[in-house]
Parts: structure tokens; sequence; C-alpha cells
């Protein structure tokens, strides 16, 4: 299947690590194909997977030439992939989509249209939590309207599964630090370190799949991680990593357990 498409619309590069995700793995990759906007690559890279996530990656990339496929020799991490895809990305535009979560069919074209207006490298949106059945939770995560550095380091305010930066603003690819945990909130950080912002686009555009058996499940460990990039990867020093270490847990709970 071949798509035709205009100068005007820049290609979206959108990065997907999969490990064993054939049961959300379809809805996952129809919500890419039903976006509004055409002129996007979806790179999924299997860090080897034992269940029939290849074979349904396969079936797609038959169907649509945009879907591609890379495969992992050995398992390597989400980090690992995610920077593989980076690294084949052919787009103006890097976007991120974990292989459990969705996108509402005009995430793409309104991101896009807002990122090429305000001239930011990196822009996300809110998004709203679904079960693991994927019925929503009726629950919206919203961010402060503007962000830098100094603000980013006490809260990882970016979802994911909504965060899209402009390499022609930052002048490069920028790769994840390859960390075990929270290697999403490091590249942000890596971003604004540099001296650029984060815009938020207050319209829920994704859906955030909340489960025991999603990326980011072990919420305390996650958070214990926080610790860890602030002292080892930022390089700040123990009171002052402290310091924001205490708002992050605030900011945490009010996140996930006060409505």
């Amino acid at each position: 299947m071949t798509y035709y498409r205009m100068d005007s619309e820049p290609l979206v590069s959108i990065i997907t690590p999969v490990y064993n995700r054939s049961a959300t793995l379809n809805a996952n990759i129809e919500s890419v194909m039903s976006q509004t906007y055409s002129n996007w690559e979806m790179i999924l890279v299997d860090d080897c997977s034992i269940d029939d996530s290849v074979k349904i990656i396969e079936g797609f990339s038959k169907l649509d030439e945009r879907i591609k496929l890379i495969q992992l020799t050995e398992n390597s991490g989400a980090a690992v992939a995610r920077n593989k895809a980076i690294e084949m990305a052919a787009g103006r535009f890097i976007a991120f989509l974990d292989s459990d979560d969705l996108w509402k069919s005009n995430k793409l074209k309104t991101q896009v249209e807002f990122a090429l207006k305000s001239k930011v490298a990196l822009t996300h949106t809110a998004y709203e939590w679904m079960d693991g059945d994927g019925k929503s939770m009726g629950k919206i995560i919203r961010a402060p309207k503007q962000l830098d550095y100094k603000a980013m380091l006490k809260s990882n305010y970016i979802g994911c599964l909504t965060a899209m930066y402009d390499t022609e603003i930052i002048g490069e690819k920028v790769y994840m630090p390859e960390v075990e945990k929270r290697q999403d909130y490091a590249l942000w950080l890596r971003i604004l370190r540099a001296g650029h912002s984060a815009l938020f686009i207050d319209e829920s555009l994704a859906y955030y799949r909340v489960g025991h058996d999603s990326l980011s499940s072990n919420k305390m460990e996650t958070i214990l991680y926080y610790y860890k990039i602030l002292r080892e990867i930022e390089g700040i020093g123990r009171l002052k990593s402290a310091y924001y270490f205490t708002i992050y847990l605030f900011n945490a709970f009010r996140k996930f357990y006060l409505k």
C-alpha cells in the first residue's frame, strides 16, 4: 500500500518497544493506522518476545509499508529498543508510543500542527487512563503549560505516550540514557537541560493502560529510580536531590491517588 503526502507534512517517526505484547499490539497499531495525519512511520523494535508479537507486527507490515519491524538478537530492555528505533528513524519528529497504549485518531495532526506553529523542541499532551481491558477509568492526566529543566526536576510531567520532539529545532536526534527505568524522563531532562522548553497541549489525545503488566507498573520501584537519575545522570548533589525527591514524592502521590 503506497501513500502520497504533501511536502508541507513533515514525517513523524513513531518509536515503539515491544516485549511480549501480543494481547495489546493489535489495538496499539490500529490506533496509529487510524491517524488523520498520514505522513508517519511506525518503528516497532521487538526485544526477543516469546509470544506472537513478531507475527502480529509482520502481519501489519505486509498491509502498510509505514509499519516497520526490527528484531533485537538478545533481550536488552526498553531503552536499547527505543534507541535502536531512534537510530533508524527518518522523521523530523520523533514520537513515542509504548505497545500497550493507544492514540486517539487526531493525536498526530493536532500535535504536529501545534509543534510547527509554536516552534518548540518538545511537545506533549494530556492523556486518559484505561484499565487492562481497554476501558476508560475516567481520569485525565494534565501538566503545566510550559516546562523548563528546573520545573521538570520536580516531577515527570510528560507522559511518554504523548511526547514528540523536533529534530530540526534541537539540531540532532537525542537518544535515551540506557538505564533500566525512567529512560523517558531522563530523555526529557536531557533535552531541557540544553536550554529547550516543553509545551503542553491541554487536550486528551491518548490512552495509558494502567495494569500489573505495563512497562511502569511497579510504581514504588519507579519512584525510587527517580532519585538515581538525579544523582547519577544529572549529577545533582545529595541535598538538592533530596529536595527534588521530596517534591517528586508529593507530585507522584497526587497524580496516582488523588482525583
